[in-house]
């Protein structure tokens, strides 16, 4: 293969022990496998992540969580975002678990299950400060009386998301500690009023780093486990470090690898040019590798002249705008690169055999930070085309 993913199932679980270690193991965890996992493959990690011992998975579309049915995924699958109303036959056939934020979405999602002769598990959405999906914290109440009236709708979760879990700023750190005030008080006024509201949800990867209090009886990690922190334990503010002083570090690695080839070396004189619009000239006579990846593979544009590929533990520049299919790096002039050599574009840190020399910050997360992204998108980016090589 000239251009391909690596996926490192042993990296995803270590990832997903560490949570589960931080955790604790009475707590359950949902596995975000929306958008494909992160671009790692959902049925893959879907059931790398039910081995490990998740409880459920996350899906954003019902199309998402319909390919996992049909590759034979029986656990729970939750639907992260709202559906629309014709996607109703498709979640009951497929045995999907919804997000109710209203109670209009209820009654019609009561009504086809009616037709259907099923009953339908059912998630609550309380929004305490998100500002998308969910019924405000004042209308909980009211809206789990209407779900516990519908007579094949089974409410057996609830949930809120948290805004700026993942930023260590107090002021953020006060806003999710606000959310959780009153998603909590909402919890229990829905119990107050006689209604069971099921497995209790709010945190995501930023809530497992820094807010133990999120953690309630389930977790939903999403890039934490693709091996991404957008937000590390020792940015705290001291005044808030005693909730996690006792926790040992959560250490993650990246589970993706994408790797392309050299499949041409060519001879650049002093002057000449590289790539669409003459970005980059050459200052002296080099000698350039092309590399079978580009922006249509999930190698952003924006790289263009600002990253670095590693060929045999050595780090070459990116030169000239990043092309649809290609892209050029500069070896120098006496080159030791060969031709189909390996390229690694992204991965895991590399620590080098010498000693002396730093370590070559290599991530997705560093290529976000040059192109002015996260993580996430680098690795949701990458295309279909390139072939997910598991390991």
């Amino acid at each position: 293969m000239r251009t391909k993913a690596i996926i490192h199932l042993n990296r995803f679980k270590n990832n997903f022990c560490s949570v589960q270690a931080r955790i604790g193991s009475k707590r359950h965890i949902c596995v975000s496998v929306k958008a494909d996992a992160y671009g790692h493959g959902a049925l893959q990690i879907a059931k790398k992540s039910l081995e490990l011992g998740a409880y459920c998975l996350g899906v954003a579309t019902v199309a998402e969580g319909a390919n996992l049915r049909k590759g034979g995924i029986k656990a729970p699958i939750m639907l992260l975002s709202q559906s629309h109303p014709n996607e109703i036959p498709e979640i009951i056939k497929s045995d999907l678990t919804p997000f109710i934020s209203d109670i209009e979405f209820a009654s019609i999602l009561n009504d086809s299950a009616k037709a259907a002769k099923q009953k339908i598990p059912v998630h609550m959405k309380i929004d305490s400060g998100m500002g998308r999906i969910g019924c405000s914290v004042k209308e909980a109440v009211s809206l789990a009386r209407h779900i516990a009236s519908c007579t094949k709708l089974k409410l057996t979760g609830t949930a809120t998301h948290l805004a700026a879990a993942d930023s260590a700023n107090p002021k953020d750190i006060e806003y999710t500690n606000q959310q959780l005030t009153g998603f909590k008080k909402a919890v229990t006024a829905i119990k107050a009023a006689g209604i069971n509201p099921g497995i209790i949800h709010a945190a995501n990867s930023g809530g497992i780093i820094l807010h133990p209090d999120s953690w309630l009886d389930m977790v939903r990690p999403g890039i934490l486990l693709y091996g991404y922190k957008a937000v590390h334990e020792y940015e705290l503010p001291l005044a808030n470090m005693k909730k996690i002083s006792k926790l040992k570090t959560l250490m993650v690695e990246p589970v993706m690898e994408l790797i392309s080839s050299v499949v041409l070396i060519k001879k650049i004189k002093k002057g000449e040019s590289v790539s669409y619009g003459r970005t980059w000239i050459a200052e002296n006579d080099t000698y350039i590798a092309v590399l079978p990846v580009g922006y249509a593979d999930g190698l952003p544009r924006l790289a263009s002249n600002k990253w670095q590929v590693v060929i045999n533990g050595e780090e070459y520049p990116l030169v000239g705008r990043v092309c649809m299919d290609q892209c050029c790096v500069d070896l120098g002039p006496k080159p030791v690169v060969q031709r189909w050599d390996e390229a690694l574009i992204f991965g895991a840190d590399i620590v080098p055999e010498q000693s002396d020399k730093p370590v070559i910050n290599h991530s997705a997360a560093a290529l976000a930070d040059v192109t002015g992204t996260i993580p996430y998108e680098i690795t949701c980016n990458i295309n279909k085309r390139v072939p997910r090589v598991y390991k």
